[in-house]
């Protein structure tokens, strides 16, 4: 995976809708599969400067991460980084609609920062995000078209 990997979906559901399931942590679990847990440690998912917590399993232990969210433009683009630990993950959410609004073509833009220890670990963290990603992004798409 190089430093950003760019991965898109359409789904056959409102930008609305699928900016409220996709950028919710409490959901992450249903549609992630490494994710352990996940939750908001300050404000809400559409709030900038809300800060929320994801524990994934990498390799064979769990990490977690915080990150901030640092834009949010409901419904069409989510920006966050991650703000602590030695992996940080950052993700840019674009959701363009389709089909006069019924629609959404979705792009995640994903990369990690790698600090102190943080560094040895990227290579398998990109390697793990680039098997999971595009399953995940299956997953979402599979639960908003089935009514999600």
């Amino acid at each position: 995976m190089s430093d950003s990997e760019v991965f898109t979906i359409d789904i056959a559901r409102s930008p609305a809708d699928v900016f409220a399931y996709g950028t919710d942590p409490s959901t992450f679990g249903r549609w992630q599969s490494d994710v352990v847990d996940a939750r908001m440690l300050s404000g809400t998912p559409s709030a900038v400067g809300s800060r929320f917590s994801t524990t994934r399993k990498i390799g064979p232990s769990d990490r977690t991460m915080n990150q901030e969210v640092v834009e949010a433009d409901v419904p069409g683009r989510w920006v966050v980084r991650g703000i602590d630990g030695p992996i940080r993950p950052n993700m840019t959410v674009t959701i363009e609609p389709l089909d006069g609004g019924a629609g959404s073509h979705v792009t995640f833009d994903l990369t990690f920062e790698g600090h102190g220890i943080g560094v040895a670990l990227l290579p398998m963290v990109r390697s793990t995000a680039r098997k999971s990603a595009p399953e995940s992004y299956r997953k979402l798409k599979e639960l908003l078209e089935s009514g999600a």
